[in-house]
C-alpha cells in the first residue's frame, strides 16, 4: 500500500520492533518474569489472543490462515495445533527468527510458515481467515480500512483484528505518555471508534459484501484493545 502515512508508520514500526524493542518483546512473550506493568500487558495480550482464536472455527483442518503481524508466533502455533496451515508474517526479521526457534517440532496436521515482510503482499496468496492482532493499532483509521480492504480481496470467510479503543481512559494514557519523552518509546497508537471504521467500511466498494460481526473490549491494566470481526456475506 503506497499511502505516505502508511509507509512512514510502517517504517517506524519495523525499526522499533526489529531493533529498539526486540529483546523486550522476546521477554514479554515468554514465561520469564516481568514487571507489574508489563505483566498486565502480557495478561491482556493472552486474553486477546484467546478471544480472536475463539472467533475462528474450532476445527481448522484444511483452512489456510494469515497471521498478519505474527510477532513471536504464539497465535500462529495455536491455530496450527487446531489443524490450520498458517502463513505467519511480521515486519521484524528478529521476531520472526525467534518465532521459528519457538516452533514445536510437531503440530499434528497443521503447519506454520514464518516469513518477514509486508502483511499486505499479494504474493502470500489467498486465505480462509485473516488474523491481525495488534498489528494495525499504530495506523490511522483510513489506512486501517485500506489495509483491511486489501486483505479482504484475498480472504474467503473472515478477518478478525484489533484496534485501539477511543475512550477517555485510552486518550488520557496516550496524552500522559507523550509528556515523558523516551528514545525507546514505541510508535504511538491511533485510537479509533468502531463507528468510524464502519463508516469507512461502507464507503469502500471492495468491502461491499462484507459486514461487521462480533466485537469485544479487552482491558487488563495497561493493555486496552478492542477485538473486531468482519465477515464475508
Amino acid at each position: 500500500m503506497n499511502t505516505a502515512t502508511y509507509q512512514h508508520r510502517r517504517g517506524e514500526i519495523e525499526h522499533y520492533f526489529d531493533r529498539t524493542a526486540a529483546d523486550t518483546w522476546a521477554r514479554l512473550t515468554s514465561d520469564a518474569p516481568v514487571g507489574r506493568i508489563r505483566a498486565t500487558v502480557r495478561a491482556g495480550r493472552d486474553r486477546m489472543r484467546a478471544t480472536l482464536l475463539s472467533w475462528l472455527p474450532e476445527d481448522l483442518h484444511g483452512r489456510r490462515i494469515l497471521d498478519a503481524g505474527c510477532g513471536t508466533g504464539a497465535l500462529a502455533i495455536e491455530a496450527a495445533r487446531r489443524g490450520a496451515d498458517v502463513v505467519a508474517i511480521d515486519l521484524s526479521p528478529t521476531l520472526v527468527a525467534l518465532a521459528q526457534e519457538r516452533l514445536p517440532e510437531s503440530l499434528g496436521a497443521g503447519s506454520v510458515l514464518f516469513c518477514s515482510g509486508d502483511m499486505l503482499d499479494p504474493a502470500l496468496g489467498t486465505f480462509d481467515h485473516v488474523v491481525a492482532m495488534d498489528s494495525l493499532i499504530h495506523y490511522r483509521a483510513h489506512d486501517v480500512v485500506a489495509a483491511l480492504s486489501r486483505l479482504a480481496a484475498r480472504t474467503r470467510h473472515s478477518i478478525v483484528f484489533t484496534a485501539a479503543p477511543r475512550t477517555p481512559a485510552t486518550m488520557a494514557m496516550l496524552t500522559m505518555g507523550k509528556l515523558f519523552p523516551r528514545s525507546d518509546r514505541s510508535p504511538a497508537i491511533e485510537p479509533i471508534a468502531p463507528a468510524e471504521l464502519r463508516r469507512l467500511m461502507a464507503a469502500d466498494a471492495t468491502l461491499a459484501d462484507w459486514h461487521t460481526g462480533r466485537y469485544e473490549n479487552i482491558a487488563a491494566g495497561f493493555y486496552k484493545s478492542q477485538a473486531m470481526e468482519w465477515k464475508r456475506a
